[in-house]
């Protein structure tokens, strides 16, 4: 991806200075000129500007008065300060009041622009620290699974043949089925991968500043706006934005939006120049973004523009293939957040969880593992350690087989009750049943009668 050409404005007096720093610049830069610092100003307020060239000695403003105005309105410009003198003194001040660089009018030419060039530098230094503030390092190395189940293998091979374009991505699908996390993963995909990446969640933001954290907004746009925001489309400008909950933008919003994406330009809050951007937008929902244009809450043009190449993500209940994985992931995730070594959850476990429904998806499904490896002391995680609501859940289900139900959930309560007896005991059978208060011989018979033995083997005395 080519690098913008840099907007390089000179402010100074002198008209021989101006052409001279034009004939040095002209030919890597695009060059505005102002011949006082009101008219720089005014030219800052309507165009995008990097780098200001800045006398310091100039009738009416002064260069100190146009330099704090800038740091107050602009704060990613970077500005030289140029004087006709050697002068220490306002050398320091200029530094003091945020200038780049000071310079006198003597300068070699290689050295202007090397020192512009410098500026640049330094100007996607900051603005790449603002973006690296702006992202979600939580999701940015948590890997997009899989799994074998059929519908998956076809989402990412759909991915893998469209992460390399620059085509709008509309992903679909219910709450907690890891739209983000496939985000991500046409991000990493793409030729933007080594640029950023930035999520936001519409829905998260107060409806008042939603406009402000997309567009950005200008000091003084607003009561409160004490200072210059970039938005989030400048921000990801060279890499990717996700916008997750889009059907959740209010109407004049979603005008914006649509010109953004069909202009690549945007305009801050109070600004009155548009300032392009590039970027590879991906969006996300889960409602019924049809349904919102039938009823007339979701632009139908805007809908058109996102919904290049839909990606619908099944719920987990339709991917149940996937749990196995998806648990071992997750347990291998909590194990290490918090020092466990548990190896995994037995085969009745197993059958409890996939029997589940998921109305959460994969997110209930780490709230879960996450609270389960936090409480557990036992090397598998057991039937038992599960909450009962997992247990009951085909009652609630139609299409389940509940014959023997309660049977089966007394055994499960029986067995690990009995497990957690031994393991307090030190896997001593006779202090076992003497502690539950049982003989000797109910106690052996339970063990064979729920297969305990096989799984216990520490056990002593039987």
């Amino acid at each position: 991806m080519p690098k913008p050409i840099r907007t390089i404005l000179i402010i100074d007096d002198d008209e021989g200075m101006r052409d001279t720093l034009t004939a040095i610049l002209r030919r890597e830069y695009r060059v505005l000129r102002a011949p006082n610092g009101e008219a720089g100003l005014a030219l800052l307020s309507r165009d995008a500007v990097d780098v200001v060239l800045l006398d310091v000695r100039m009738p009416g403003m002064s260069g100190f008065d146009v330099l704090k105005s800038i740091k107050e309105t602009q704060r990613l410009v970077e500005v030289i300060m140029i004087s006709a003198i050697t002068d220490v003194e306002t050398a320091v001040q200029a530094m003091k009041h945020g200038a780049y660089h000071y310079i006198t009018k003597d300068f070699e030419y290689d050295a202007v622009l090397a020192l512009v060039r410098n500026a640049c530098e330094r100007l996607d230094l900051n603005r790449k620290v603002l973006t690296l503030s702006a992202q979600v390092e939580d999701g940015a190395s948590r890997p997009f699974i899989i799994g074998p189940s059929p519908a998956m293998r076809e989402i990412v091979e759909v991915v893998r043949k469209v992460a390399g374009i620059s085509a709008t991505v509309l992903i679909l699908g219910e709450s907690g089925t890891g739209k983000e996390l496939l985000a991500r993963m046409v991000h990493r995909e793409s030729d933007r991968s080594d640029a950023p990446f930035l999520p936001v969640n519409v829905a998260a933001i107060p409806s008042d500043l939603v406009e402000s954290t997309l567009f950005g907004h200008e000091r003084g746009a607003f009561t409160g706006a004490v200072r210059q925001l970039i938005g989030k489309f400048e921000l990801a400008s060279g890499g990717t934005l996700f916008l997750d909950e889009i059907g959740e933008l209010k109407p004049d919003l979603q005008a914006k939006i649509l010109r953004a994406i069909q202009e690549s330009e945007i305009e801050r809050v109070g600004g009155t120049h548009p300032i392009k951007v590039d970027i590879r937008l991906i969006t996300a929902t889960n409602i019924d973004l049809d349904r919102a244009v039938r009823e007339g809450r979701f632009r139908e043009d805007l809908y058109y523009r996102i919904n290049v190449i839909p990606l619908r993500l099944p719920p987990l209940r339709d991917r149940i293939d996937d749990l196995p994985e998806l648990i071992t992931c997750f347990l291998r995730r909590y194990n290490a957040k918090f020092r466990k070594g548990i190896l995994g959850i037995d085969d009745e476990a197993s059958a409890v969880l996939k029997g589940y429904r998921w109305p959460g998806n994969i997110r209930e499904l780490e709230n879960l593992m996450e609270r389960l490896v936090a409480v557990s002391s036992g090397d598998f995680i057991t039937a038992g350690d599960l909450p009962y609501e997992y247990h009951l859940a085909p009652l609630v289900r139609a299409d389940a087989v509940t014959e023997g139900l309660l049977d089966r959930a007394c055994q499960t309560f029986e067995r690990n009750f009995i497990l957690k007896a031994l393991e307090q005991a030190h896997w001593n059978v006779t202090a076992t049943a003497r502690n539950l208060g049982v003989p000797l011989s109910t106690m052996k018979f339970k063990i064979d009668r729920l297969e305990i033995k096989d799984l216990a083997r520490k056990l002593r005395g039987l």
